[in-house]
């Protein structure tokens, strides 16, 4: 039977909404994050971590899922990891404590418990209207044809909140990520502006600067311009976790 959400299930689910940087991991350690920066973002029930190295263009790994809160506790599944695949489809649960701008997120897999302590990422304002994760459902063809895109197990993801975006793309089935992005946006006067500090796929792409036209049209972000190699795009975007697969 499942238990009723209660209002500090709430409370808390929304108090780990935004964007957030790692200051400290007591437990295990990994030696491929030594020296690396990690972010947080979360928003609309679904997370994503990314490590990298800005300054050296290098991207070391990611990754992230739905959460829900219940009972106190954090329940994080897993539909991505590029540290470890094995641990893709697999449950966390945890204690979350939150003082000021400090989150202590405490988590158990298996026998293994870590606790990281999150800083938010503060200082933005006004809240962004594309704040939230979104699924790539359409794409405009050079013809003029919306070429609908339903939820599969290959998806291509972008969450958004406080100053920080991150771009996924994945397969929940063959747990394998087709790429990743991020950094920091903006949005002013219809105007979508990504400043980029990670790129999986080409780390030339470190540094750049984007600016989209976007506009929220039924519910849905439509977002156009010219991707990071200069191809013209036409997409539209619908709230990741209101779709169902088909």
């Amino acid at each position: 039977m499942n238990r009723a959400v209660t209002a500090t299930d709430l409370l808390q689910a929304k108090s780990v909404e935004g964007a957030w940087k790692l200051v400290n991991t007591s437990g295990p350690k990994d030696a491929r994050l030594a020296g690396a920066t990690a972010i947080r973002i979360a928003e609309d029930g679904f997370f994503t971590v990314a490590y990298f190295n800005h300054a050296d263009k290098k991207f070391i790994g990611t990754y992230g899922g739905t959460y829900t809160f219940s009972n106190g506790k954090i329940r994080e599944t897993l539909e991505f990891n590029t540290l470890d695949t094995a641990l893709v489809g697999s449950t966390f649960t945890g204690n979350s404590q939150f003082k000021g701008t400090t989150w202590k997120h405490g988590f158990t897999l298996g026998k293994r418990k870590s606790v990281q302590t999150w800083e938010r990422i503060t200082g933005v304002s006004p809240v962004s209207p594309l704040n939230g994760a979104w699924r790539i459902s359409g794409r405009m063809g050079p013809d003029g044809k919306l070429t609908e895109m339903p939820l599969r197990v290959r998806r291509t993801i972008k969450i958004l909140s406080g100053s920080r975006f991150q771009w996924i793309a994945y397969n929940v089935e063959t747990k394998e990520l087709s790429g990743t992005g991020g950094g920091t946006f903006t949005t002013q006067n219809g105007k979508y502006t990504e400043h980029i500090e990670f790129f999986s796929r080409d780390s030339s792409r470190v540094g750049n600067q984007l600016t989209f036209d976007f506009d929220i049209i039924d519910g849905k972000w439509h977002h156009s311009g010219l991707s990071s190699t200069g191809v013209p795009i036409d997409e539209y975007w619908q709230r990741h976790l209101e779709t169902k697969e088909e």
